[in-house]
């Protein structure tokens, strides 16, 4: 099976992924050098959610899910089969900040699910094995 090609440098992606973490989460030591509580930018989002996508892709390629997170980006993953058109049959849709949430573990895959955070259709359309990255 051909690996997709990564789009995003790994080093930034991986820069993005670790900024925006620092930007949501709590710091306990949060002296004047902390990011803590400043939004993160649009493109640090971008970034971030580009290069997980392509890390879950690079960790399970395949055509049998299509994980959407609009307005930035989507793949498929996951071995099984392939759809060559209209709708695929396994679905996954979230919001940035929940799939960037999913791929740091500071949610659990079941509890994005259960609360409406995930749109989740199909047999395949589970990532609990893959997630957190």
């Amino acid at each position: 099976m051909a690996v997709a090609r990564r789009r995003v440098d790994i080093h930034e992606g991986q820069a993005a992924l670790a900024a925006w973490q620092a930007a949501v989460e709590p710091s306990t030591d949060a002296g004047p050098a902390s990011d803590a509580g400043i939004p993160p930018s649009r493109a640090l989002i971008a970034t971030a959610v580009r290069y997980s996508l392509e890390e879950v892709t690079a960790r399970a390629p395949g055509n049998s899910v299509e994980v959407r997170v609009p307005p930035f980006g989507v793949t498929q993953c996951v071995e099984g089969p392939r759809h060559t058109r209209g709708t695929p049959p396994n679905v996954i849709e979230c919001d940035a900040a929940t799939w960037l949430s999913l791929v740091t573990g500071r949610i659990p895959w079941a509890d994005a699910v259960s609360a409406g955070r995930v749109a989740a259709s199909g047999l395949r359309a589970n990532l609990s094995e893959l997630l957190p990255l």
